[in-house]
């Protein structure tokens, strides 16, 4: 429009009369609207362009915001499961001890343990030990002794402890014994870890002893480390050698050993007198 002006001023001048007209013209008549609609079809592609950067700012930050809640909320409902798996283990085993009479109510486990989650952050790579590293220690209360155990049963307990960490010891090392009994009827027997994350083996079983493959070990608390009435494992063999005073008896441990992530650290209850002397 302004090509054969001289000079480049003339030019700006002219621009800015001209678009000074425009606006007073489009303030004072609707004479402009159809040419400023037609001018929106080149001036809309800009404003989104000039939208996105912001636009994916927003979608990036709520996308981060979504996960880190969503990761949060699972890790929350994974403890209460954790939790609850927990206190449906213990009802298991009260259920059978009220069927065989075995004990006054005055005396029945307690139901309700005090329980810290933990997270595996580290396992043991030396093969002949079967141990792993929890992400809670010392500040969290964790003390040498302390039972683990996941949704399926006990893992094991707490033999080296740190300020924020802290060291499991597993059932199945061959190093661990624990005190159990067959939640069918009662009998007591020593369960040894054999080195295998997958198998455990009863001492000195009495050939003659009421146990058969599908029975339910459990924890009796005799040895004053576990907890009592906790599943520990389910006896997969049994075989008889003619002449031995002893029956082979393997079992499975009912905790997940080789694919636990989370786990919990039961705190082993005080006796019903200690607390009512407490409470007194």
């Amino acid at each position: 429009m302004f090509a054969d002006t001289p000079n480049p001023g003339y030019r700006l001048v002219l621009a800015l009369v001209l678009g000074a007209a425009l606006m007073l013209l489009d303030q004072r008549s609707d004479h402009v609207q159809p040419l400023r609609f037609a001018i929106g079809y080149l001036t809309a592609p800009v404003h989104y362009l000039a939208h996105v950067p912001s636009a994916m700012g927003q979608w990036a930050s709520s996308q981060a915001v979504s996960r880190a809640d969503l990761q949060s909320e699972n890790n929350h409902l994974e403890r209460q499961i954790m939790i609850l798996q927990q206190r449906v283990q213990r009802l298991a085993v009260l259920e059978a001890e009220n069927v065989r009479l075995r004990e006054l109510l005055n005396s029945s486990a307690e139901l309700d343990a005090r329980v810290l989650a933990a997270e595996i952050i580290g396992i043991e790579p030396d093969p002949s030990r079967q141990e792993f590293v929890i992400n809670k220690g010392g500040h969290a209360g964790v003390y040498r002794g302390q039972a683990v155990l996941d949704a399926g049963g006990l893992l094991g307990q707490v033999v080296d402890i740190g300020p924020l960490t802290a060291r499991v010891l597993l059932i199945t090392d061959a190093s661990h014994a624990l005190s159990v009994q067959v939640n069918r009827n009662g009998v007591r027997a020593i369960l040894a870890g054999i080195g295998q994350p997958d198998r455990v083996r009863l001492l000195f079983v009495p050939d003659t002893a009421d146990i058969i493959e599908g029975d339910l070990l459990v924890s009796t608390g005799l040895d004053q480390r576990f907890p009592r009435g906790y599943p520990v494992a389910e006896v997969i063999r049994v075989a008889h050698d003619p002449g031995a005073p002893f029956a082979i008896v393997e079992a499975r441990p009912t905790a997940n050993i080789d694919r636990a992530s989370h786990v919990l650290l039961v705190e082993r209850a005080a006796p019903r007198r200690e607390r009512e002397g407490g409470a007194q």
